[in-house]
């Protein structure tokens, strides 16, 4: 059974669409990752992720339970292979959440894995939602932008890319690929293109350089 890593930089909705698919169909299970960051308001241990201590963690990844790991704005997240396995052995297919990072890890070290990049149809776009989260400052929101700048750079290592340009759109080739089995190439390389686009946008565009300007 085919494994699903779906990857994307921060704002870009993979997280909303990911969720939607496995709320539909019931033979699509999201595979819970390992963490050290504490919890948000809201969230469940064992449900949205494993929480655990940073000694814990490293245990586990001198033990060499994780698929992949990697330490993100501070904190360590990991896929271990027993949750994997977990998914594996009820016949359910597993969907990943890693970033590029992980994936540059991971890559090789699963069997049938398929692996999707989810963009931003602009980095404006990109942007503009995670202003409109409203809960990081400015230098963070900074940091998140050209950490999807690095991230898209490194994004040829992936098979199929959805632009998320229109919810309803990117959803249905996101279930085209993980339901259905049957992706749509053409669009994937019109992703592999808005991907240099984008990497342009971050080291010309005009708004680029007016925030470069404010953070000095």
């Amino acid at each position: 059974m085919s494994v699903y890593v779906v990857s994307a930089p921060s704002g870009a909705g993979k997280t909303t669409l990911n969720r939607r698919l496995i709320e539909n169909y019931s033979d699509v299970m999201m595979s819970i990752s390992h963490t050290t960051r504490p919890p948000r308001p809201g969230e469940v241990n064992g449900n949205h992720y494993h929480f655990i201590t940073e000694d814990q963690f490293k245990s586990m990844a001198d033990n060499d339970e994780f698929i992949e790991w990697a330490k993100v704005h501070g904190n360590l997240y990991g896929t271990s292979f027993r949750e994997l396995n977990r998914i594996l052995e009820i016949e359910k297919k597993p969907l990943l959440e890693i970033d590029v990072q992980g994936w540059g890890w991971a890559n090789g070290r699963l069997e049938d894995a398929e692996s999707i990049f989810i963009l931003p149809p602009s980095l404006k776009s990109l942007w503009d939602r995670l202003e409109k989260r409203g809960s990081d400052t400015l230098q963070i929101r900074w940091t998140r932008l050209q950490n999807a700048y690095e991230e898209i750079k490194q994004s040829e290592n992936y098979q199929y890319f959805i632009v998320n340009d229109d919810l309803e759109s990117a959803y249905d080739a996101l279930k085209s690929i993980v339901v259905d089995g049957k992706p749509n190439m053409e669009e994937s390389e019109k992703g592999k293109e808005l991907c240099k686009k984008l990497n342009e946008e971050f080291e010309t565009a005009d708004w680029i350089l007016e925030l470069r300007e404010k953070l000095e």
